[in-house]
């Protein structure tokens, strides 16, 4: 499958099926998890196979049920009852629901859903149910789209569900951009890939002929920056994910850059530029080409990120004698830091929500990553290991995305997440190493 198929936008239309109903809030209170920060007993859930409604779709509807599973249980918030203990089963998508079977295996949500194909186009519908209100929760919705497809259409689902029983947005229908890395710690061969959030469908963007470093998505994911030593030094580079084409911003001779993000707009892009021995921070406009200095010290600064309103920018700074975190407005000004605890604080960004800012800190020989308001209150720690760095979010500000590598001499990086509660570590399934992950926002 090419990148562009896999980009390709779906054809979604969010329907009213056949004999839905109103949403169930007729219980005492409807089926919704409340997320704190307190233990969560993940809610039990039953996805069956969906139907197949003609030949053609029985391995989509098989494989489509499993990825919604697999979206579901593993956010930590939910525990799916597996097949062997269901008593109904369903067979027909317009069948009534037995709720007296789903409650006798303390099932809270039930998700059926049918497929049909033919040609080149499958339709997937689905329905949720609370079963112990006894009714369907919203509208059921229905995606089309190409068969090779089909994986998107299935986390669509995901994502509809869990929006439904969390309240918030869902996450599972993107995409991650990395580094994929080969060979020992002193000739590691790097390459840009990118591969949906749950580590499928990786294709490769550049081969290793050259360094690249921290891949960042534009706010529409149709674009790539990234960090090239394809000259000899490093310089950044913007690639159109769907040509796979790349070209150099801000060609200055005698100077290096690297560490660049797009803005909210898409047009702006932050960087750190080093010249002459010194590391500031600058803004591009890739419309017009102007470029702009937003810092000026003797410092090293480095890694900013843009608040989602455009109006704020936080990056790292050794100003202070130690790697620290500041703020500062997006067209420069003097800087507050924000970063008060012990120890080296990185590799700061910006939540899509706004709420918090996830970073990377060092402190006593360990590793972090934790998150903080962005006037450095409430800081947390989600992880510890000998090294986790470069944080990324996934487009519902609820979980976030890092490299973990592994001591000694054979140490090797992978891609981990974790709940912004510090919940549900995981690995990421990547094809060999991995480092560098930046999310996409949720796909079109």
């Amino acid at each position: 499958m090419t990148l562009m198929k896999a980009l390709r936008p779906l054809l979604i239309a969010a329907l009213a099926l056949f004999g839905a109903t109103a949403p169930a809030f007729t219980q005492s209170g409807p089926l919704r998890i409340e997320i704190t920060e307190g233990v969560i007993e993940p809610l039990p859930f039953a996805v069956p196979d969906f139907v197949a409604e003609n030949g053609a779709a029985a391995d989509h509807a098989r494989n489509i049920a499993r990825v919604v599973a697999a979206d579901l249980a593993g956010t930590g918030l939910f525990r799916e009852i597996p097949s062997s203990a269901h008593i109904s089963r369903v067979s027909s998508f317009d069948a009534p629901v037995a709720y007296g079977d789903w409650r006798a295996i303390n099932a809270q949500a039930l998700i059926t859903g049918a497929v049909s194909a033919s040609g080149d186009r499958i339709v997937v519908k689905f329905r949720l149910f609370d079963i112990f209100s006894g009714q369907q929760m919203g509208e059921g919705l229905q995606f089309a789209g190409t068969p090779q497809s089909w994986r998107r259409m299935a986390h669509k689902v995901a994502d509809a569900v869990y929006s439904r029983i969390t309240g918030e947005g869902g996450y599972f229908d993107s995409r991650v951009v990395f580094v994929s890395e080969a060979g020992p710690k002193n000739a590691r061969q790097k390459r840009l890939a990118v591969m949906d959030y749950d580590g499928a469908n990786v294709q490769y963007l550049t081969d290793s002929s050259s360094i690249v470093l921290a891949p960042r998505f534009s706010p529409t994911g149709d674009r790539i920056l990234y960090t090239s030593y394809v000259s000899g030094f490093p310089r950044i580079y913007v690639m159109d994910v769907a040509s796979v084409q790349s070209r150099a911003l801000d060609e200055q001779p005698g100077t290096m850059t690297f560490a660049p993000r797009f803005g909210p707009d898409g047009r702006m892009v932050v960087f750190s530029l080093e010249q002459g021995g010194n590391t500031d921070i600058y803004m591009l406009d890739t419309s017009s080409g102007s470029r702009s200095r937003l810092t000026n010290s003797p410092a090293i600064e480095t890694a900013p990120s843009f608040s989602p309103d455009g109006r704020q920018i936080v990056f790292e700074s050794d100003r202070s004698g130690t790697q620290q975190l500041y703020i500062m407005p997006a067209g420069g000004g003097e800087p507050r830091r924000i970063s008060n605890g012990a120890g080296r604080y990185g590799t700061p960004v910006w939540s899509p929500r706004g709420d918090l800012i996830a970073f990377t800190k060092q402190h006593q020989g360990r590793f972090h990553i934790g998150v903080m308001r962005s006037d450095g209150s409430e800081e947390r720690l989600l992880t510890s290991s000998f090294l986790d760095e470069g944080p990324t979010w996934a487009p519902n500000g609820r979980v976030i995305m890092f490299t973990r590598e592994t001591a000694g001499e054979g140490g090797q990086p992978a891609l981990f997440s974790v709940d912004i509660s510090g919940r549900n570590l995981r690995r990421v399934t990547t094809e060999g190493s991995a480092s560098d992950p930046a999310w996409s926002p949720l796909l079109p």
